[in-house]
């Protein structure tokens, strides 16, 4: 193809379109919802206010907070027609994700989810919330018919963050722990162009429906290295032990050529703000799995420090993201998961912001294989 434009690889720096949902300041070590400091954010007000945020364009009053904190409660609720479909996946025995993949993809008609290209924007807005309301609920249903454990009827008394903790756990959460999981939500409902908001951009940009995006962004988020790091941090934390043997341990690692999980970003060159407050909030939480993760941070901070002075390595939000989901009574197997339950917001608002824009992504790429032969026999010219 004439006059094709090459980019980095992975297209790193290469802005694919415009957003107004938010940005990553990779340098600087900040990133932000609209124009709100993402972990101020985090700090200061809940997971609903920042849904509606990234809704509406701007905070809520807490009259507005409150009514739509009720309405996503609304939603949480299991359509009947969706209750079969779980009962039959959670038997297969198939990651969380892939089973949560496999229920939204099945039963997107019975959500009431229809092609972004066949409805207007007020329909893709309501769709979105509705989808985003609905898939805790789905997850925690699947994680308890996977167990043999009857599903817990939503309480729409309860917060977003609360209500899945009990629907997952049968347990109403304490205020600590509801909070505790809250802000690592609210700090991981949006991240800049990462693969798996790319990703939904792209099916949304089909005109698909939004079951179809955030089935497609739930594929990129099931990678390693992507969503599946918590798990993979906190299973380092183990295999270390105790602090003394961190320093040996990621020599070994180091040596061995293999990356250290809950260390270092594809984006941030300063530390990664999120790390910060999840870090306060671990330590908030208290225990022994904190104490421990605490000190051994400290002690693979300064084994990288030493190993790769010029490329620093700070932890990033995997690290201490899988401690707080263990202190709250998460399992291990619904750590990417959950991350997927703030995700799907922001996947959601990608893709009602990319159906506005009415464009298909359609990129090129550029052929490097054997030169191609026209009929009759002769070869093309090549334009590379």
């Amino acid at each position: 193809m004439d006059h094709l434009i090459d980019v980095p690889a992975g297209l790193n720096g290469v802005a694919v379109t415009s957003t107004e949902i938010g940005d990553v300041h990779g340098d600087e070590g900040f990133y932000h919802y609209r124009e709100h400091d993402a972990t101020g954010l985090a700090r200061t007000v809940g997971i609903e206010a920042v849904w509606y945020l990234l809704e509406r364009g701007e905070l809520p009053d807490a009259t507005e907070t409150e009514r739509f904190r009720s309405d996503v409660a609304a939603h949480r609720r299991v359509p009947d027609a969706v209750v079969p479909v779980i009962d039959a996946v959670a038997r297969t025995g198939a990651a969380p994700l892939a089973q949560l993949r496999s229920v939204l993809s099945v039963s997107s008609e019975s959500l009431g989810l229809a092609p972004v290209l066949d409805i207007d924007g007020p329909a893709r807005v309501d769709q979105a919330r509705r989808l985003a309301a609905a898939v805790p609920a789905v997850l925690a249903a699947l994680h308890r018919r996977a167990h043999d454990l009857a599903p817990i009827v939503p309480d729409p008394t309860l917060g977003h963050a609360a209500a899945y903790l009990h629907e997952v756990t049968g347990r109403v959460p304490t205020a600590a722990h509801a909070r505790a999981l809250e802000q690592y939500l609210v700090l991981t409902i949006d991240h800049g162009f990462n693969a798996s908001t790319f990703t939904g951009r792209v099916v949304a940009s089909t005109g698909a429906s939004l079951a179809d995006v955030v089935c497609s962004a739930i594929g990129a988020l099931a990678g390693p290295l992507h969503g599946g790091a918590p798990s993979r941090a906190l299973d380092a934390l183990d295999a270390i032990g105790t602090p003394e043997r961190a320093a040996a341990w990621v020599r070994d690692e180091v040596v061995a050529g293999r990356r250290i999980m809950g260390f270092g970003h594809a984006v941030y060159r300063a530390p990664d703000p999120r790390s910060g407050l999840l870090r306060e909030v671990a330590a908030s939480l208290g225990g022994e799995l904190v104490e421990r993760a605490l000190a051994i941070e400290a002690e693979i901070l300064a084994t990288l420090a030493e190993l790769k002075p010029d490329r620093p390595l700070p932890s990033n939000v995997e690290f201490y993201a899988g401690v707080i989901m263990e202190s709250v009574g998460l399992p291990r197997t619904l750590f990417t998961p959950t991350f997927a339950v703030s995700r799907t917001i922001g996947w959601c608002a990608h893709a009602v912001e990319q159906a506005a824009a009415g464009k298909l992504i359609r990129p090129s790429a550029r052929y490097v294989g054997p030169p191609p032969v026209r009929r009759s026999g002769q070869p093309l010219v090549s334009h590379g």
